[in-house]
């Protein structure tokens, strides 16, 4: 496809290198935070509140044990601040009095004996005065006269652009909902853990499973009250993340260095159990929308009015930036004139919920575009055109007013994806299906959606992110960064950038180990940043790399890498330094009122629609995805494989979001089916056939015009399964995830005359 009239399709590209840590972790020789060596250390472990919050009266320990072998953390061993450094110094990070969830760290324990220290677990016993109303609810925290903070409210956000009143007036067809999506769990592949060491001269270092060392390294300093300069943060192996290793290691660093200290610098390695990461580390946010849609006949949107709540827990963490990206992302890829969006995070007494692939923007797309097909269906308009006719193009003016320019792409995803689901043959065949009484409906259903990559607004700003590159004397280049490789494959993207930049093979170039004592802070690796954000200062940094050694080590203008290697010998020789660093500059243009959801939001969107097959069987209501499409435009893919893996892995985690996962909740609000065995998720059999298609057009803030795809592929799979189950059952699905016994609900609460007809089986 030409440029002109639509981005470039890829569907297989033969330049994807093979993975830089491919070998490493296919061999087993990759070593993750439980296989670091521990020569004399001690293992830790955790005494945590039961109640769901309240006031902690004492802590009693077995007088029948001996307690001589164990190292005793308590709050009053913190040197620093009782208090995680993240957005605000609200959660603490060892209870002291007063407690606001179950699950709580009270006391740690060391011991050399795991089992022993199993054991000492049982006889700690705190004795804690119930909190006596707690809440759980997104709503009943708003109306609750017992007040966890002011209000319940961590954050209250309203994005109002035009008159509603006015699109109220012009509208014809009105449809509101209430509509529901749940907690959902990362279930990264190796849970969360940390080693801690006290060195010779008393300086701290801390590895482990982490996202951000940087993150960790400032929640050392305020904790243990340290000069971040005695401090050493250093990435292990990471087995996963989702989010979900961004703000919780720096509780679990806090705890490992403690221990540490007071073992008197015996190294200590806190490592969680599978059931304890799942009851105590944050998830994805649940939310509640209240929704309405108002269009003329003729289908064109005339308002969108939309109350996005969301269950912050028990302390504020990461939920104002959750939220904040939610309610930017809630209108979706359409023209509306008159939109508000109210989005708030409540206090709740679950544990806080935190960062998850996606970061709101799931949550609050489910609900405009489930709620978009509802529309279609009062309109009798085909879902497909209804969005056709709304989507944004050049030119429009979006929600948060930036005029979209020519790097929309809203339309070309839509008309790709109806052409390769063969849509609307389908929509004839599946109506024709059911009507004829087999004992499965079936149904296709889509969502079109954008997701902005990097921080929103002035975040990227203030964070003032730098990358190096340090040429060595032989002639190979190490890259400088604090961005973590945690299975997504940014250690390859970003050795591949590098050495495409500078011309030179993939092995004449590697990434360094993620320590915070050689790498400048480039930022966190969240929000589909890697490669859009930090790639593009990587190439920057080669630029400069290749003025330099041309300026002062005579590096011909055609080289090949002995060129480059003489060049770097002589460089070393006459100057002894080959450091160059690139910093982070805003795109033109990059203007954001954070207080009025006004101006540019991100450097750049990526478009999508995604389209989702589904077949429900009538007696057991069980539904089986028989095929899934996702259609993306994302720049450049710079590794198509691993981007194709980021979309797949996605659609993945999507699909069990819309069908599967649910975290059950028992009276104290602690995950009651935290296990493997009860906390289900789907398997490659459960997936159907996923189909990628990566349309390029070349056009975002990265590397030869990538844009961030982590996000991306999250946003889309629970609302196309909902519609399309929706279509194939004729019935309104409210929340997810869409169990078997959910759709007996729902078809019970039908009108006699909707019912599913019964059939006749044959055995």
């Amino acid at each position: 496809m030409s440029l002109t009239g639509a981005p470039a399709q890829r569907d297989q590209r033969a330049d994807s290198p093979a993975r830089v840590d491919g070998f490493a972790k296919i061999t087993g020789s990759a070593l993750y935070v439980d296989d670091l060596p521990c020569a004399g250390g001690l293992f830790g472990a955790t005494v945590r509140t039961a109640m769901a919050g309240g006031i902690l009266q004492e802590v009693i320990f077995d007088p029948a044990m001996d307690w001589s072998d164990f190292v005793i953390v308590t709050a009053k061993d913190i040197p620093g601040v009782n208090a995680v450094k993240l957005l605000e110094n609200d959660q603490i990070v060892l209870v002291e009095r007063t407690f606001r969830h179950a699950g709580e760290a009270v006391v740690l324990l060391a011991h050399a004996d795991r089992e022993v220290l199993g054991m000492a677990l049982k006889r700690v016993s705190l004795v804690e005065q119930l909190n006596p109303d707690p809440i759980f609810d997104i709503d009943e925290a708003l109306q609750a006269e017992r007040e966890m903070i002011p209000g319940n409210l961590y954050a209250d956000y309203l994005l109002n652009r035009g008159d509603l009143a006015e699109g109220e007036r012009r509208a014809e067809v009105v449809i509101e909902e209430c509509l529901r999506t749940p907690a959902q769990e990362q279930l990264y592949i190796e849970p969360q853990g940390m080693l801690a060491r006290v060195q010779a001269n008393g300086d701290i270092l801390v590895e482990g499973s982490l996202q951000c060392p940087y993150y960790v390294l400032d929640a050392l300093v305020q904790c243990l009250g340290m000069d971040k300069n005695r401090l050493r943060v250093v990435q292990s192996t990471t087995g996963g993340a989702f989010g979900g290793k961004e703000d919780y290691p720096s509780m679990i660093a806090c705890h490992a260095a403690l221990l540490a200290l007071k073992a008197g610098g015996r190294p200590v390695k806190l490592i969680y159990t599978r059931g304890e990461d799942l009851r105590v580390t944050p998830k994805r946010h649940p939310s509640r929308t209240l929704i309405r849609l108002g269009a003329n006949k003729a289908g064109t949107l005339q308002f969108i009015d939309m109350d996005f709540a969301i269950d912050g827990g028990a302390y504020r963490t990461l939920s104002p930036v959750v939220l904040s990206r939610g309610v930017i992302h809630a209108p979706g890829p359409y023209k509306c004139p008159n939109i508000r969006v109210r989005g708030r995070a409540v206090a709740t007494n679950h544990p806080p919920f935190g960062a998850f692939r996606g970061f709101g923007a799931p949550q609050s797309i489910f609900a405009m575009e489930v709620a978009m097909d509802r529309l279609a269906k009062k309109l009798s308009m085909d879902p497909a055109e209804l969005r056709r006719k709304n989507l944004l193009r050049s030119s429009d003016v979006c929600a948060t007013g930036e005029v979209v320019g020519a790097d929309c792409f809203a339309h070309a995803t839509l008309d790709v994806a109806l052409e390769r689901t063969h849509y609307h043959q389908r929509l004839a065949e599946y109506k024709a299906w059911n009507a004829a009484g087999h004992p499965t409906r079936k149904g296709i259903g889509l969502a079109t959606f954008a997701h902005g990559a990097g921080f929103t607004g002035n975040g990227e700003l203030h964070l003032a992110s730098r990358v190096s590159l340090q040429v060595l004397a032989h002639g190979h280049v190490e890259i400088l960064c604090s961005n973590t490789e945690m299975g997504q494959g940014a250690a390859t993207t970003l050795v591949q950038i590098a050495a495409e930049a500078l011309s030179l093979p993939m092995d004449s170039v590697y990434l360094a180990q993620t320590d915070t004592s050689r790498v400048p802070n480039s930022g966190p690796t969240v929000a589909s940043r890697t490669c859009m954000v930090v790639g593009d200062l990587i190439q920057k940094a080669a630029e400069r790399l290749l003025r330099r050694l041309r300026e002062a080590a005579d590096l011909p203008a055609s080289y090949d890498a002995q060129d480059f290697a003489a060049a770097c010998g002589r460089l070393h020789a006459a100057k002894g330094d080959a450091l160059v660093t690139a910093h982070y500059h805003p795109p033109a243009g990059m203007l954001w009122d954070e207080q009025t959801f006004w101006g540019r939001a991100y450097a750049s969107y990526a478009w999508a629609t995604y389209m989702a097959e589904v077949e429900v069987d009538v007696l057991t209501l069980e539904t089986r995805v028989l095929g899934f499409t996702a259609v993306q435009e994302i720049g450049k893919a710079v590794h198509p494989v691993i981007v194709r893996g980021q979309i797949e892995g996605g659609v993945a985690q999507g699909l069990g979001f819309a069908l599967y996962e649910t975290v059950l909740w028992n009276a104290r609000g602690v995950m009651a089916n935290d296990r493997l065995t009860n906390y289900i998720i789907p398997t490659s059999a459960d997936l159907g056939d996923i189909h990628v298609v990566l349309l390029e057009g070349g056009l975002g803030a990265g590397p030869k015009g990538a844009k961030g795809v982590g996000e991306l592929p999250m946003d889309g799979p629970a609302p196309a399964v909902v519609n399309a189950i929706q279509q194939a059952l004729d019935i309104d699905i409210c929340q997810i995830p869409v169990l078997p016994e959910y759709l007996l609900e729902r078809c019970a609460a039908k009108p006699p005359a909707q019912e599913i007809p019964t059939v006749r089986r044959e055995y």
